[in-house]
């Protein structure tokens, strides 16, 4: 079997896991970015699923948790951009992902924490206002940024960087849960990523990964 087989048959796994969404169901697994995961241990160190071909981050503009425009390439002043995909009424992994990352962040040096931005893009636009996913954000840690936009824009960004993002799915009890894909992405000041960290990801792999990818930034 092909190097390239190999890799695709690797992606698939790990796009099932990545497909959880927030309800704990598994979904058939997407790649709408093309990413092909490393099939053998990073060269440099990296504990995440790093990516072969590097995703890289869409010039697209939303709108922050103020009411203010946001653009994905010029706003992000750090060296260490982290990028997720989620929504405020989501019951268990968006809750989970976002605590990890904030405690894997405290672990790092202040100055480290310092390099790194994390956006929370909403999934679920209609639902999910500035006012409510600043006071979702807040619970993690205050300096994470919260966008939204329209959710052909969100999907049109979702898809550009591999991530998977359904739309509403109706529940028994007369609400609904958007299903997608529950990776977080690693990007440099080049405005290109070559790591994403599956929703299991352990706290110390994210924060040895953050700090690396702070020193390959500098």
């Amino acid at each position: 079997m092909s190097r390239s087989r190999n890799a695709v048959l690797l992606l698939a796994a790990v796009a099932l896991l990545a497909l959880a969404g927030c309800s704990g169901k598994q979904e058939k697994p997407d790649n709408p970015g093309g990413a092909i995961i490393r099939s053998s241990q990073d060269p440099n160190g990296l504990r995440g699923a790093t990516l072969d071909r590097p995703y890289s981050m869409p010039a697209a503009t939303l709108t922050d948790t103020a009411g203010n425009p946001f653009n994905l390439v010029t706003s992000t002043k750090k060296p260490v951009t982290l990028v997720f995909f989620g929504y405020t009424n989501c019951p268990d992994v968006c809750p989970t992902v976002m605590a990890d990352v904030a405690s894997a962040l405290t672990k790092l040096d202040d100055q480290v924490q310092d390099q790194i931005q994390m956006l929370f893009i909403t999934t679920d636009p209609a639902r999910d206002t500035g006012p409510v996913i600043r006071k979702y954000l807040d619970r993690f840690d205050p300096s994470f940024v919260g966008l939204t936009g329209s959710l052909t824009s969100i999907k049109d960004i979702a898809k550009a960087v591999g991530v998977p993002v359904e739309g509403m799915q109706k529940l028994p009890s007369g609400g609904y849960e958007v299903g997608h894909g529950a990776q977080v992405i690693g990007f440099g000041k080049n405005d290109k990523a070559n790591v994403l960290w599956l929703s299991n990801a352990a706290i110390g792999d994210l924060a040895h990964d953050f700090g690396k990818l702070v020193e390959d930034n500098r």
